[in-house]
């Protein structure tokens, strides 16, 4: 049962009254009017938890209320739609753009509200993984190939040109990459060749409209993975923060101000499992999360590094065995998003044909929130979350990019068939080694 804000207070409210009863003699309610004063901080404290548990409530409801708003127009060479972004205007209210990464080897982009194609980029012959807009500059967005480039574009030009082009050493295959905060270093993450695995650096000042000369590297980390490096995310606040996530089942927090690779690993967790999606969570987010390709989950508190306390929040070896989805399975899990109104961790997960589940993510557990159906009708690969209006868009194997908004009605309510198309992308689960190192201070 939900309770209003208002019945959330007077519960609280009498809930501490109570306290004061049963602990405390009737005499000292009437002859003592100073009871106000004296336990001013448990009341407050009380009134403070009604506040936060509505707002966790009112959160989990938004998310469940989620409908479809728009659904973008089928594209003539129809793709899976791998990684979405939303662009992030400085001195805006909401985003204009957002970037969808295509199995087709090419970057579509469209406008955010009303989900209408822009204009498109190809990346071919390399295959793109990922796509970031600049945080800064709402015009910019970067892909990363497999072919050993970043390469950042400018989607108020009809070229097709990038504008600037961060190239990687011969060898280089990149599969993941991000830009941090400040818009001043990218990093992405390689395939394994040989025996090296890197983490490639570049200073990514100095974009201009023109196409300039290719740029190179300013170094790498070569030592803290020994597989394929999978997921890359910058720290949403502070620029000089990096987690990493790789096949080898290590999970690498990052310093990267520091002078040397030994010096700037803050931590290493191990997942003991191939990492698919890593992410911050938390106040202040000084927690990280990893996903896993055999669908776990695991949590940690890097703030406790430096304490006796335990850092592993939660482990989950199989979230498909924990989640309890009435009538309905979890096929498969997304990836993760904080929700820093309600201080709230949340996860994506789905069924292979298109239904989305959104997950609780607590100390004692999962727990499911709602379903999002009608939607897709294959597999969902792709999700961008917009804390400004509390939307969420989504891409997956049917083609479709989709935005849902909190009890929106879409107009047209037909669904499109599900694809069977061919992907590009191949899942990249390696045998991982359990005995590594799990923490370190």
């Amino acid at each position: 049962v939900s309770f209003s804000l208002q019945q959330d207070v007077i519960a609280g409210f009498l809930y501490a009254i109570l306290i004061l009863v049963v602990f405390h003699p009737v005499v000292d309610l009437i002859d003592n009017f100073n009871l106000t004063y004296k336990y001013a901080p448990l009341i407050i404290i009380t009134l403070g938890a009604a506040f936060e548990m509505t707002t966790v409530e009112k959160v989990e409801e938004q998310l469940a209320s989620l409908r479809i708003a728009k659904r973008s127009t089928l594209s003539e060479e129809p793709a899976y739609l791998l990684d979405i972004d939303v662009s992030k205007p400085a001195q805006s209210e909401s985003s204009r753009f957002l970037a969808v990464s295509c199995s087709n080897k090419s970057i579509r982009v469209y406008n955010r509200e009303t989900l209408n194609f822009l204009r498109e980029y190809s990346s071919r012959p390399g295959i793109l993984n990922g796509v970031r807009f600049a945080h800064t500059c709402d015009s910019t967005v970067f892909s990363a190939c497999s072919d050993g480039t970043v390469k950042c574009w400018d989607i108020r030009l009809a070229t097709q040109k990038a504008v600037q082009v961060f190239s990687g050493y011969p060898s280089n295959v990149f599969i993941s990459f991000d830009i941090n905060r400040s818009d001043l270093i990218i990093c992405a993450g390689t395939e394994k060749v040989e025996k090296d695995t890197f983490l490639v650096f570049w200073d990514a000042r100095g974009i201009t409209n023109c196409a300039s000369a290719t740029k190179e590297p300013l170094g790498v980390y070569s030592e803290s993975h020994n597989d394929d490096i999978t997921n890359i995310c910058f720290h949403p606040v502070e620029p000089n923060l990096l987690v990493s996530g790789s096949t080898d089942g290590l999970v690498n927090v990052f310093d990267i101000n520091k002078d040397n690779e030994d010096d700037a690993l803050i931590s290493t967790c191990n997942s003991d499992s191939s990492v698919s999606f890593t992410g911050w969570s938390g106040k202040d987010y000084k927690q990280v999360y990893c996903m896993t390709h055999d669908e776990g989950f695991c949590w940690w508190d890097i703030a406790q590094l430096d304490t006796e306390e335990p850092i592993t929040l939660l482990r989950v070896l199989d979230v498909r065995d924990t989640v309890c989805v009435a009538n309905d399975t979890l096929h498969y899990l997304v990836g993760g998003l904080y929700h820093e109104k309600a201080d709230k961790l949340f996860l994506v997960g789905g069924t292979s044909t298109g239904n989305i589940h959104l997950i609780s993510c607590g100390n004692d557990g999962l727990s499911l929130v709602g379903t999002l159906c009608g939607g897709h009708s294959a597999t969902v690969r792709s999700f961008c979350w917009n804390l400004t209006d509390e939307s969420l868009l989504t891409g997956g194997e049917d083609a479709q990019l989709l935005l849902w908004k909190p009890g929106a009605v879409e107009k047209s309510l037909t669904k499109k068939a599900s694809m069977k198309i061919a992907s590009s992308v191949q899942s990249r689960v390696r045998v991982h080694n359990t005995s590594l190192k799990t923490r370190k201070k």
